[in-house]
């Protein structure tokens, strides 16, 4: 990170840029864990292929590399000018664009982008409305994020905080919230049609404990075939759809 001090009122992505933070997903398990974000994003971007991508604190290179060789034209924002230096190690100089700016104030004008993301960041950002609203504004298409859904074993997260803190060492507490918060916060800018892609239905720091993939992939597809990780599994990766627009390919 820079020496100067951090300018903005919201700066939870520079610590998901750093190395440390990138130690969470090290090994077969958080390459998995990887792998089922990426597939679910790439899946619910797909009517956008080949448009432009803003991923809002995305200085943890999880997706922007992915996107990129799907064929968007990838913008990327950090709080601090460290924020790219991940991004410079995974990706080619001309496969994204980066940007330094704040994430409540984006420098763009409304719709410039087909698709807006954000990973990693609402669960620690205190204005997080504030951060949807800009999300909203400059999204022509659809914005895509991840949270943490209040069900589940995320109901018991505060008193599971000490555990989950003992086996991952590096986490951070983090905010759960639920559906209907994010929901009706986006359908007031006028994003709906939503499409919610649980993810795992055993928590994450299980997973990590174990530290077997080949378990990890076994006992998910089972939740997922009786249904429990529809129901209950977190975190929620959610696309909402800009519902003034015309479904991708629709549009004069």
């Amino acid at each position: 990170m820079s020496d100067s001090p951090r300018p903005f009122a919201e700066t939870a992505d520079i610590d998901t840029a750093s190395d440390d933070y990138a130690t969470r997903f090290a090994g077969p398990v958080g390459r998995w864990f990887l792998e089922r974000q990426r597939d679910i994003t790439l899946e619910l971007a797909r009517p956008w292929t080949g448009g432009r991508v803003l991923e809002v604190g995305g200085g943890h290179a999880q997706l922007a590399p992915a996107m990129a060789a799907a064929g968007f034209a990838v913008t990327v924002t950090g709080s601090d000018d460290s924020c790219r230096r991940r991004l410079d190690a995974a990706m080619a100089p001309g496969d994204f664009t980066y940007r330094t700016c704040d994430s409540l104030n984006l420098p763009w004008p409304d719709d410039s982008f087909e698709v807006v993301m954000a990973f990693r960041l609402l669960p620690h950002v205190r204005r997080w409305p504030a951060l949807l609203a800009e999300m909203c504004r400059v999204a022509s298409g659809a914005v895509i994020l991840d949270y943490p859904d209040l069900r589940g074993f995320n109901y018991f997260s505060e008193r599971l905080f000490t555990a989950k803190m003992a086996i991952e060492k590096n986490t951070r507490a983090f905010q759960c919230f639920r559906r209907r918060q994010v929901l009706e916060q986006l359908a007031v800018h006028g994003f709906g049609q939503a499409a919610l892609r649980p993810q795992f239905f055993w928590p994450m720091a299980l997973h990590r404990a174990v530290g077997s993939a080949g378990f990890s992939r076994a006992a998910e597809a089972l939740a997922r075939g009786l249904g429990l990780t529809a129901l209950l599994g977190s975190p929620v990766i959610v696309r909402a759809r800009n519902l003034a627009a015309g479904r991708p390919g629709e549009r004069e």
